[in-house]
């Protein structure tokens, strides 16, 4: 029987990640009723942060092996070049590895440098791990279409060698790319939806959706300020954020969030939780911290929106908690349908807040009667390769879906974006939703 030691490094990392993924569980399903929402929070954070680093350990091997060690015996590997891309890659790889401890250590009212270059390092690190594996498994595909029987020579050498070069080269390229494409302000995409029974003295009711902020390591009050301006100059009558605004305690990101308190929508802003809030286990004061900027929080409730022109026309706008609260068996939270539209009937129309897509699927089965449900979460997938994954784990992805006769689904694809300054396959968004009375 082959004993631990005896396990290759990478194994080892697998088995270590088990552990803590193990942990994460036993912590959750036992420790959440016996430890303080503090102790919580700092040690789901912690195995989150452990779980990740033992699995990109993996990965990290795989790239030093294939961009260093590949080339150790090649007549260049003495020479003072090597050395540095030596130790520039291994500088890469502790940066990617270090992204998700500033999560713990460096949040502030703007992001630090260190913290922008380790996200940006762990974005590259991603479409770095994934062109190694798709060309690593060309090559492979290569040699069994090629036969068993062709002998090793100078050609397999420069294939071998041409891989990582081509698989760096197009993430640098990508990186780039991707980086100037977060940098842009978010595009306002303007959208109008018919809103089943809603009052004709509602037509053309503008409401401003944004979604996945993620105040933290990588945004802070620069960013949020114009995204503010920018959703002041389109003169709303409802804004609405679908959850993931932070990502960290309200007190220590405080000065961040004070452009918020210059949003003056006259129907209102409210809000609704998202995962991440959950993840910071600070959400009370994170309420009360948003209602002092006159932004309502709307915990498993709704409110009436009144016509500006009739006080007898409304509409229900209700708001859930976020699913996440029940995994993490978050106390006095947790997504609430028939709380959240208690007197809402189907006489008025319904526009229901979730920030998650799968929340949206099940309030649809359970209220089939909603008319529209705003949601975010999936962030378009922020960057390649990552998109595929969020396409096929999400019932809705990104934008408008009609489902059934007389309801709607709107997913935003994030305002902002979580942890890496980057963007491919999708842009940030500030959506202008005008609903239409039929």
């Amino acid at each position: 029987m082959i004993s631990f030691k005896q396990l290759p490094i990478e194994a080892k990392a697998a088995v270590a990640a088990g552990v803590v993924f193990f942990s994460m569980m036993l912590s959750r399903s036992y420790l959440a009723e016996k430890l303080d929402f503090r102790t919580r929070h700092w040690l789901l954070r912690l195995q989150m942060t452990l779980f990740f680093n033992t699995l990109m350990l993996i990965g990290s091997l795989h790239v030093w092996r294939s961009t260093v060690t590949t080339f150790s015996r090649s007549s260049a590997a003495s020479s003072f070049c090597f050395i540095l891309w030596k130790i520039a890659v291994f500088m890469f790889l502790a940066l990617a590895h270090s992204s998700f401890f500033t999560l713990l250590f460096l949040v502030a009212e703007e992001p630090y440098f260190f913290s922008l270059a380790a996200y940006t390092c762990l974005g590259a690190y991603i479409i770095l791990i994934f062109f190694l594996f798709t060309l690593g498994s060309v090559e492979q595909a290569y040699k069994f279409l090629a036969g068993r029987g062709a002998k090793a020579g100078t050609g397999n050498k420069n294939r071998t060698a041409l891989k990582p070069v081509l698989a760096v080269l197009l993430t640098v390229v990508l990186t780039v790319a991707g980086l100037l494409n977060a940098s842009q302000p978010p595009a306002v995409n303007s959208v109008e939806i018919p809103v089943h029974k809603l009052p004709s003295t509602m037509n053309n009711l503008k409401v401003v959706l944004l979604s996945d902020i993620h105040l933290g390591p990588t945004v802070g009050k620069t960013k949020l300020a114009m995204i503010v301006r920018m959703v002041k100059a389109l003169k709303p009558d409802i804004t609405v954020i679908v959850g993931d605004l932070s990502d960290a305690e309200a007190k220590i990101i405080r000065p961040a969030v004070e452009p918020l308190g210059e949003l003056d929508s006259p129907l209102g802003t409210y809000f609704v939780t998202g995962n991440h809030e959950y993840y910071t286990s600070d959400v009370s004061n994170w309420f009360e911290l948003l209602k002092s900027f006159n932004i309502q929080p709307l915990h498993n409730e709704n409110v009436k929106i009144v016509s500006p022109k009739s006080t007898s026309d409304w509409f229900c706008l209700a708001g859930v908690d976020d699913i996440e609260a029940d995994v993490l068996r978050y106390s006095g939270h947790g997504m609430d349908l028939k709380k959240a539209l208690r007197g809402c009937s189907s006489e008025h129309a319904i526009v229901l807040l979730a920030h998650q897509p799968i929340a949206a699927k099940w309030a649809l089965q359970e209220r089939p009667d909603i008319n529209l449900i705003l949601s975010g979460h999936t962030h378009g997938g922020q960057i390649f390769p990552l998109n595929a994954g969020a396409y096929l784990l999400n019932p809705f992805f990104v934008g408008l879906y009609q489902v059934g006769q007389n309801t709607f689904v709107y997913v935003s694809p994030g305002t902002m974006y979580y942890g890496i300054p980057m963007r491919l396959g999708s842009r940030a968004e500030i959506t202008q939703i005008i609903l239409r009375s039929p």
